[in-house]
């Protein structure tokens, strides 16, 4: 929990405007792509949906999916695996403990609340697709690559 934590800390923006937004869509896109994931990715900026995609492969459910992590996300203030993993470390589960409806919230790797300096949480970007470990190292590995773009240059 503690890397999660960590993860958290260093994944923070200087800026988040619609074309980052945007942006930062199409790095998850090309990332999934690359790896023929089949998932669907949805980034927002506040509340504003600005990229979504579906792959092939996705379904439905992913939609649905996105959309109860990304709930987990913002009423948490974290990502949505962190979550998880916290309700795990106490010995229970998010959804026994939460008191949260299993239909609308779900505390499963994917969904990443997006902070900036000086502001806070700004948006979100959220994965679904495969297995919940990995939706979140997929937003993750987007994140890093969006923060320090030069340390991904080149291979």
């Amino acid at each position: 929990m503690a890397a999660l934590e960590a993860e958290r800390e260093r994944l923070v923006l200087r800026r988040f405007s619609y074309e980052d937004a945007w942006q930062l869509g199409i790095l998850v896109r090309e990332l999934a792509v690359e790896r023929a994931a089949p998932v669907v990715i949805d980034v927002r900026h506040g509340a504003r949906q600005v990229f979504r995609c579906a792959l092939p492969g996705s379904s439905a459910d992913n939609d649905a999916w996105i959309d109860r992590k990304r709930r987990v996300a913002e009423r948490y203030a974290a990502p949505s695996f962190l979550v998880g993993a916290r309700f795990r470390a106490k010995g229970t589960t998010f959804e026994d403990a939460s008191r949260l409806d299993p239909n609308s919230y779900a505390a499963h790797g994917g969904s990443y609340p997006v902070s900036v300096e000086g502001v806070g949480i700004v948006g979100t970007v959220t994965v679904s697709g495969l297995p919940q470990a990995e939706d979140h190292a997929l937003v993750v590995e987007a994140l890093t690559r969006w923060v320090n773009p030069r340390a991904h240059q080149g291979g």
